[in-house]
Formats: C-alpha cells, sequence, structure tokens
C-alpha cells in the first residue's frame, strides 16, 4: 500500500499576509482560496510538486476549541512555538538569498547542523517555524 503525505496544515493570523509570503516570497502556487464565516483557508503548494500542499487555516475556526484554548495558540504563534515546516532545495545559498532579501525573519542563517544537514531557519509572518534543509 502507498501512502504519500497530502497535505500539511499552518495557522495563519493574516490570510492576505500569509498570501503574499507563501505566494510572493516562497513562489508556491496558490490551489485553493476558501472563505467561511469571515474566516479563509488558503492551499498553496510547490509548482513541481502536485500532490503536496499546505493549507494555511485560521486556528479560531476549529470547532471545539475554547477561548482559553485561542488565546493560548494566539500567544505561542506570537512566540513562534506553535507550527514547523521543513522545506528542501538542492540551492539552499540562493534560497537563503532570495528569503534574505525579502526582508523575511531569519532566525538562523545557513549551518552545517552536527546530525548531517545543511539548513536554515526563517519565521512565516504568522510566527511558524520554517526550516530549509539543502538537498545532497
Amino acid at each position: 500500500m502507498d501512502v504519500t503525505i497530502h497535505s500539511a496544515f499552518l495557522p495563519h493570523d493574516d490570510a492576505d499576509v500569509a498570501l503574499a509570503f507563501y505566494r510572493d516570497v516562497l513562489g508556491f502556487e496558490v490551489r485553493g482560496d476558501a472563505g467561511y464565516g469571515g474566516m479563509r483557508w488558503i492551499t498553496v503548494g510547490p509548482v513541481n510538486q502536485p500532490g503536496t500542499s499546505i493549507v494555511l487555516y485560521p486556528p479560531g475556526g476549529n470547532p471545539g476549541i475554547t477561548e482559553d484554548e485561542r488565546r493560548t495558540i494566539a500567544e505561542m504563534m506570537a512566540k513562534g512555538t506553535y507550527a514547523m515546516i521543513t522545506l528542501a532545495t538542492e540551492d539552499l545559498d540562493g534560497f537563503f538569498d532570495r528569503l534574505q532579501t525579502s526582508g523575511a525573519e531569519i532566525v538562523q542563517e545557513p549551518i552545517e547542523q552536527p546530525y548531517g544537514v545543511r539548513d536554515f531557519a526563517v519565521r512565516d509572518p504568522a510566527g511558524n517555524l520554517i526550516r530549509i534543509n539543502e538537498l545532497r
């Protein structure tokens, strides 16, 4: 049985800002943009990987979340400790330069990690940590 990763979810706190970052800065294509009840879910993904997507979602839209939980999520997002994703590229230095030029919040410059990966880290506008690994 083959199982693939279809989509991963990252929260956003401003749909338009999230869309601009993932589309214009990371270069992802927009695959969907759905609204309901004043909230938006935006699906994006790499052009060359049509079967894998990231859904940018409003964390307050999940049913059953209490107000206390919403506050906790908002606090964790503001600190950058709520969600993360790892991406990969063959041109780590070029991609780093692109993100740095865009004004993205750089958390860590490219570095050879002791566990055998060369990578860097940025935060998206909602505070989500994005690690970018170098494909070798």
